[in-house]
């Protein structure tokens, strides 16, 4: 195709921002623009494509089939060249904005991230620790570290650790107990989130099928690094995935008593926008992350 047939590069900027709000209002928002000068810029482009790229409902707009079709490669292409913009001047990137949740934050990404400051001192990295599944399109978000089974719709999702879960307490805790010798002596002892059902699944598995999880008081902190912690501390029982406390069990500060762990599936994620999978920041730091879970899980 002529380049000279390509549409006006300002009315593909406004169709892929349409296209990824299926709103004009809030496209116009996004780009500073009126909603009629957004209409205007689609209208062009129709023209030019000779096919209606939205379909107008009662309630708003939505794709068409062939708008479906562009919507993807439009967002790619300006993808490309940002990319190929910012190392013209003389940056691969400007900033790497990461979402992580609390528990590989903690017991993994910040032992080592430094390493890839210093392998890519041209990208900046800003990391929030939440639990939330956060919006893409909205927050700002270039990647995220998530916990679950990897299907979360339009994003690339690679699987980094997966999650096996066991029971563990602090040495003085078992001693004090006058030791764990069967799974049915856990029951004993204070119980950290008794309400998580991995709890269930690891009795199950253990044989105690009459575990009564329902009378313990429990402590519940919604992160498994805060349950880790109060483990440490005496506090009580914890489910936790060995793989991240390797160096509290060698440092005796953990105990594992059983070599039992289970699985349901889930595990850490690195996920991203499908729109964004060409980005060289995106890019560098996946490779340099899969390099040091691979190493980590040697």
């Amino acid at each position: 195709m002529a380049r000279s047939h390509l549409p006006p590069l300002a009315a593909i900027r406004v169709f892929e921002a349409a296209a990824r709000h299926q709103n004009f209002t809030t496209a116009a928002a996004e780009l500073g623009m009126t909603q009629a000068a957004v209409s205007y810029q689609i209208k062009v482009l129709e023209e030019r494509v000779g096919s209606a790229l939205f379909l107008r409902r009662a309630r708003g707009v939505e794709l068409s089939e062939i708008g479906t079709q562009f919507a993807q490669k439009s967002t790619d292409a300006l993808d490309i060249l940002s990319d190929a913009f910012s190392k013209a001047r003389g940056r691969t990137e400007e900033t790497l904005v990461i979402s992580v949740i609390p528990t590989f934050a903690t017991n993994f990404l910040a032992q080592r991230l430094g390493c890839f400051q210093i392998d890519n001192p041209s990208v900046a990295v800003r990391v929030e620790v939440n639990q939330s599944l956060v919006d893409f399109a909205s927050e700002g978000f270039d990647l995220a570290i998530r916990s679950g089974k990897g299907e979360w719709p339009g994003l690339k999702s690679h699987l980094l650790v997966p999650v096996e879960f066991t029971p563990m307490l602090s040495p003085a805790l078992a001693e004090k107990a006058g030791g764990i010798s069967h799974p049915a002596d856990l029951l004993k002892l204070p119980i950290i989130e008794p309400s998580d059902p991995w709890w269930h699944q690891w009795f199950d598995a253990a044989g105690v099928t009459d575990a009564n999880l329902a009378t313990q008081p429990g402590l519940q902190f919604g992160s498994q690094v805060l349950e880790a912690n109060a483990a440490i501390a005496g506090q009580g029982i914890g489910i936790l995935t060995p793989t991240f406390y390797r160096d509290e069990i060698e440092q005796k500060r953990l105990y594992q008593p059983f070599d039992l762990t289970c699985s349901d599936g889930q595990g850490y994620w690195l996920v991203y926008p499908e729109s964004r999978r060409n980005l060289t920041k995106i890019k560098l730091f996946r490779h340099w992350l899969e390099t040091k879970v691979a190493e980590f899980n040697q």
